[in-house]
């Protein structure tokens, strides 16, 4: 019997790509999100995502159909930020200077949690999000700039991820709470400093 000509192609290529305005609206979607969940102390209303995004809240719902989803994609976009901007700073910096880069969007990292710490919490324990496979996503990109800085010679080459990401938030913390706005700068700089080799200590040891 032959075939029906007209009928729909059911090859992946004649799948309807997204439109243009439904991308961008998307993506205004998200980078709203990621700016309101950073700067509020309480969870948003999608309705205040919408309007700061400058769409309706049913286009929010279209893209995001619960805030779950919505949480969802604001985390795993900014952790594919954290774990690719580790490659991209190294491109055209020297390796110290990509990690202390890379510091400062940790910290914008976690602050797109603040505004949304209740929903993320709630995911992580129904296991929607894991938090072991972030971190190890997370140290696998301060391993990646380290190694680099080892072989340069601008990073010690005994300091590991681990410490990296302890001293890192550590740091966040105190000055989040110090309501210094400048301190987190200060702070991290200070660390940055402590893993630059010292002339005549060798690694391991403090001299």
């Amino acid at each position: 019997m032959a075939a029906d000509p007209t009928a729909a192609d059911p090859s992946p290529a004649a799948s309807p790509q997204p439109r243009a305005d439904a991308v961008r609206n998307r993506e205004s979607v998200l980078a709203a999100a990621t700016r309101v969940f950073a700067t509020s102390d309480t969870e948003p209303s999608m309705r205040e995502i919408a309007r700061q995004a400058g769409v309706g809240v049913a286009t929010v719902y279209r893209h995001f159909p619960t805030r779950e989803a919505l949480v969802d994609a604001v985390y795993q976009d900014q952790v594919v930020r954290l774990t690719a901007g580790a490659r991209e700073l190294l491109a055209g910096r020297p390796p110290a200077r990509a990690l202390r880069l890379w510091m400062d969007l940790f910290g914008e990292w976690l602050a797109t949690k603040h505004g949304m710490t209740d929903t993320l919490l709630a995911m992580v324990d129904t296991g929607a999000i894991s938090l072991a496979h972030t971190r190890q996503e997370l140290l696998a990109a301060i391993a990646t700039i380290l190694e680099a800085g080892a072989a340069a010679g601008d990073i010690r080459a005994d300091v590991r991820p681990e410490d990296v990401s302890a001293g890192v938030l550590a740091m966040l913390a105190v000055a989040a709470r110090s309501g210094d706005p400048d301190q987190a700068r200060r702070l991290l700089d200070l660390l940055m400093d402590g893993l630059r080799p010292h002339p005549g200590a060798a690694d391991g040891l403090s001299r």
